[in-house]
């Protein structure tokens, strides 16, 4: 599967209660939860992303609570994958579950630029800046990981498989 988009560049540590503020937690309607993705660092930014775009990041992204309305609330904002240098573990595996693509690709965040056009590559980690018309090499997932992610989740994989 190949994901392209332009880029949105976070720093570090960005939780999940930056994410997905606790206020908007009264719903569990992924679309509501998109609405008011990063609505604490930017007011605007889910209205803002055109389908497919990229979030770029630094180090522990997704760090705080173990919620999983800040994947779905960045998958629902139209979001395609998130690359960071490293991504907090609980984040990780929620991702995974319901569905939303994350790499680790630390040079990406100081060789990228906010609104860089990227292409990315799932099945082997290949990222392509086509702004600066460099590669850059993530690691990828393992095939059954990957299933995962095309299935649009772990509940849609296990029932896709039964």
């Amino acid at each position: 599967m190949i994901l392209e988009g332009r880029v949105w560049k976070c720093g570090d540590n960005i939780d999940t209660d930056v994410i997905i503020p606790a206020r908007y937690l009264n719903s569990t309607s992924p679309e509501e939860l998109g609405k008011y993705c990063m609505a604490d660092m930017d007011p605007d930014f889910a209205k803002k992303i055109v389908k497919g775009d990229i979030i770029v990041a630094g180090r522990n992204f997704g760090c705080g609570s173990s919620r999983e309305h800040a994947p779905t609330a960045i998958k629902a904002a139209g979001i395609s994958c998130v690359i960071a240098i490293s991504f907090a573990r609980i984040f990780y595996r929620n991702a995974i579950n319901i569905g939303l693509p994350i790499l680790e690709c630390p040079q990406l965040i100081s060789e990228t630029y906010q609104h860089n056009i990227l292409s990315v590559n799932l099945a082997n980690g290949l990222i392509m800046d086509k702004s600066s018309n460099r590669e850059y090499q993530a690691k990828s997932f393992p095939p059954f990981i990957q299933e995962i992610i095309k299935a649009g989740g772990l509940l849609n994989y296990v029932r896709r498989v039964e």
